[in-house]
């Protein structure tokens, strides 16, 4: 079976460097007509150009004007590029969530090439029984001549099981029929589950950016206590020879990665590329081998000079298995992306197969002259194999909605994002997050 994944992947590899070579044509394309060129430098210009504070309105204004409403605004501070908040949100996947949350932007430096460094940390539970912290990083040093990527995660888990594949039917055994789960029909699993992930980048051209690292995923005490006979989970353990109550993923990171995006929260124009193997390997601790080959592809298109908060962003995100074996819960799926943020309108996990592609288009658009509310409506489709039939690009599930955006940090451009999105199989519900999908 590994072998024929091999043969089959290989096109598909292949039409994702040509979507990287057609995106890198259309800056190249821009310049020769006489367009500004899509360069870190002529980003951050612009940017420059763009950006004034004083004309901008956040949640620490709206504070201000509540709570000292006699006091007279500070043009000349900088605004702060921390934001502490509570951690309220609410999705189909993980039910009604009270916490903390901290998130924080900055540049390293004086060279004012270089690239915004972010963070943030949370603590949280939620309705569905699940407890989370994490901490994350996107840090740029000075010159950006290094990116530092990185999470920490531990948490109780409870996670939703709809099936592998694209819930398409199959003429299969029984077993198969239930893998499948062409009805979608919902389970949850219980368990804890630890992650540790580091990039190290080395800027080698200006935007360009050659890295290795590791990630560890361990995930203990799985449990079903609700389900009755097989299940999706139960039958692709015992044919790729998984424990039903534990297993660790770790391995090896090697990418590389592109960017001209003007910030890393909220960007107006740019592109993003990042594109790399997973090397699971059994002396790491990993209990199989596997290598998967990733890519991540963001472009940005800002609509107006004078408004350049209206932007056209369109992603793309994709997982291949080219050998070995995944556990199940690490498959590649909707809101298996690293923010977790693909596939709103479903719940995480609800399609998933060992090669996976997913596609988004995003308009954004200022609602008020201070660019404290705006919206945002989006698309996007989704496709999986499920190792049974099914090949990856040949049924797609789509899903879609809109929402509100509200301006929590003018210097970091971080935003509160309250969206409602519809899938299909009656999926749907209320996403809020902070900081925009991709």
């Amino acid at each position: 079976m590994i072998s024929s994944i091999q043969l089959y992947i290989r096109p598909h590899l292949i039409k994702i460097v040509l979507l990287a070579m057609m995106l890198l044509c259309i800056k190249v394309s821009h310049a020769q007509v006489g367009t500004e060129v899509d360069t870190l430098k002529t980003d951050i210009t612009k940017r420059s150009e763009v950006e004034n504070f004083n004309q901008q309105y956040d949640i620490a204004d709206l504070f201000k004007a509540i709570f000292k409403p006699n006091k007279q605004k500070d043009t000349t501070r900088k605004p702060s590029g921390i934001t502490i908040i509570p951690n309220i949100a609410s999705n189909p996947s993980i039910g009604s969530q009270i916490g903390i949350k901290a998130v924080a932007g900055r540049k390293l430096g004086d060279d004012p090439n270089t690239l915004l460094s972010v963070a943030a940390t949370s603590a949280s539970i939620t309705t569905k029984g699940i407890i989370y912290f994490y901490l994350n990083h996107n840090v740029y040093t000075p010159g950006n001549k290094w990116n530092f990527q990185g999470s920490l995660v531990a948490a109780k888990t409870v996670t939703p099981d709809f099936g592998l594949g694209i819930a398409q039917p199959t003429n299969g055994s029984t077993d198969d029929q239930v893998l499948i789960n062409a009805g979608r029909q919902g389970r949850t699993l219980n368990s804890i589950f630890f992650n540790f992930r580091e990039k190290v980048y080395k800027e080698v051209q200006e935007g360009l950016f050659v890295g290795a690292g590791v990630s560890f995923d361990v995930r203990k005490n799985i449990s079903d206590s609700r389900s009755v006979g097989a299940t999706p989970y139960t039958i692709y353990n015992q044919r790729y020879g998984f424990s039903g109550r534990q297993y660790s993923a770790n391995g090896l990171l090697f990418n590389v990665q592109y960017t001209t995006r003007d910030n890393q929260n909220r960007a107006y124009h740019g592109i993003y590329i990042d594109g790399g193997f997973r090397v699971n390997q059994a002396w790491m601790g990993s209990t199989k081998n596997a290598v998967q080959f990733n890519t991540d592809v963001r472009k940005y298109f800002s609509l107006s000079k004078s408004r350049p908060e209206h932007v056209l962003a369109v992603w793309n995100w994709a997982s291949y298995l080219i050998s070995g074996a995944v556990p199940y819960l690490e498959l590649p799926g909707t809101a298996k992306d690293p923010s977790s943020r693909s596939g709103r309108g479903y719940v995480v996990g609800y399609f998933k197969g060992t090669q996976f592609n997913y596609s988004e288009v995003e308009y954004r658009f200022p609602i008020t002259r201070n660019k404290f509310i705006s919206g945002a409506t989006f698309f996007s489709m989704q496709t999986a194999n499920d190792g049974l039939g099914t090949k990856l690009f040949q049924k797609w599930q789509p899903a879609g909605g809109g929402g509100l955006r509200i301006l929590f940090n003018k210097a970091t451009r971080t935003n509160l994002c309250l969206d409602y999105a519809w899938g299909k199989y009656g999926s749907r519900g209320f996403f809020l997050g902070i900081n925009e999908a991709f």
